[in-house]
């Protein structure tokens, strides 16, 4: 075997005054061109401490130009910003599916609410006794919600407890109002009536803020009116009781609506509380400010002793009176906890599709007959929530008088 010597001593070197020639004869193997390198490239490989060797290199290409490297530079700086982008929108969609489960659960809760309030309601017909049961359901999920941490405990100062009073008690009436209703009329009918809440927060808002509204928004408020009175005429449930308790439950939250905007203002110094705390704040109050109107009125029969002397099943009215307790509470902080993330006008498009899927769950649960005007009744003013919402993400800050 010939060292690798005999290579570099030209041992095999072929004559240098004969020709190479290749298989075939007739074919001369030319010699290749000597390489070389531009002066620009070798002061290059000068300036950066490079061997001729590699001087040789950077003329063969073999090794990275500043041209490459601008372009590797380039390519890390574009694999970085696509992993970057790429992690955003992994985050967004979290988020986006984080969203659609609170408004599923908000949907879930409020359904299982109305369900189990009105199975207690049409054995049990006192509405306020069943309120009551509810502010205290909720006034001890919030004080554990505070004590284990799951809530902060809000600073909260006596002007601010001033301030919240009125909201609590025009809550309190709303909640009381809405069972008032629940237990007089079908679920599908106080909600189609509770549908007119958008004409009351026009009126409402124009007489104490001062906020006048716009054409198109006025013009929107016509089918959600017209619409109730479709359906109010037709519905076989209809009654003056059921009728004028929703109504005055609109006007209730309504003007808690219009009380928050105008009491609710952070002074210099006091710290601002958010949703959360605040809903739970007025439970507690509420169900202070009920406790003594429920026992000098209906007084205290949600007892399994007054259950059972009325021949009520007691363990199946104390459970769903229990649960609908629960979704009552669960629904409200699901609520305000969207609320914190969304906007005012996507979290009214959100009670208005909640609204059609309560009056349609509600529907087929309770087997409630529903003749095809009072369907399109209820159509026209859920069609005309949906416009008002639409107009008030449209139309500019309305003009104060």
């Amino acid at each position: 075997m010939q060292s690798a010597a005999a290579f570099g001593s030209g041992v095999l070197r072929p004559c240098p005054d004969r020709p190479l020639r290749g298989p075939s004869s007739s074919r001369l193997l030319l010699p290749a061109r000597p390489l070389r390198v531009s002066s620009s490239t070798a002061a290059a490989a000068s300036s950066t401490g490079c061997s001729a060797l590699g001087a040789r290199a950077l003329g063969l290409g073999l090794l990275p130009t500043s041209l490459d490297r601008e372009r590797k530079a380039r390519h890390v700086a574009c694999g970085a910003g696509a992993a970057k982008a790429k992690e955003e929108e992994g985050g967004g969609l979290l988020k986006t599916l984080q969203l659609g489960a609170m408004f599923g659960l908000w949907y879930l809760f409020n359904i299982y609410f109305n369900i189990y309030n009105k199975q207690v309601l049409k054995v049990f017909p006192y509405p306020i006794n069943i309120t009551i049961v509810q502010f205290a359901v909720g006034a001890v999920v919030s004080v554990l919600m505070w004590m284990t941490g799951i809530l902060k405990l809000p600073k909260i100062s006596g002007a601010q407890l001033v301030a919240i009073l009125p909201l609590a008690l025009v809550h309190t009436m709303g909640n009381l109002f809405t069972n008032m209703s629940l237990g007089k009329v079908a679920v599908s009918f106080t909600h189609t009536i509770k549908a007119m809440e958008p004409f009351f927060s026009v009126l409402l808002s124009a007489i104490f803020l001062g906020e006048i509204p716009t054409v198109s928004v006025v013009l929107s408020l016509l089918p959600i009116v017209g619409g109730v009175a479709l359906a109010s005429i037709t519905e076989a449930s209809f009654n003056w009781a059921g009728f004028w308790s929703a109504m005055a439950s609109n006007v209730t939250f309504q003007s808690r609506n219009v009380l928050s905007k105008k009491l609710m203002v952070k002074k210099e110094g006091q710290e601002s509380l958010d949703n959360i705390n605040l809903f739970s704040i007025i439970t507690v109050m509420s169900f202070f400010l009920l406790a003594p109107v429920t026992f000098f009125t209906e007084g205290i029969k949600i007892t399994p002793a007054a259950l059972q002397s009325a021949g009520l099943n007691v363990n199946q009215v104390l459970t769903r009176s229990l649960l609908a307790a629960l979704c009552f509470h669960a629904y409200q902080q699901v609520s305000y906890m969207i609320l914190a993330v969304v906007s005012p006008v996507t979290h009214s498009v959100g009670n208005c599709v909640k609204r059609v899927v309560v009056i349609v769950t509600s529907v087929l649960f309770f087997k409630t007959p529903v003749s095809p005007i009072n369907s399109l009744g209820t159509a026209i003013a859920l069609a005309g929530v949906f416009l008002y919402s639409q107009l008030k993400r449209l139309k500019p800050k309305p003009k104060t008088a």
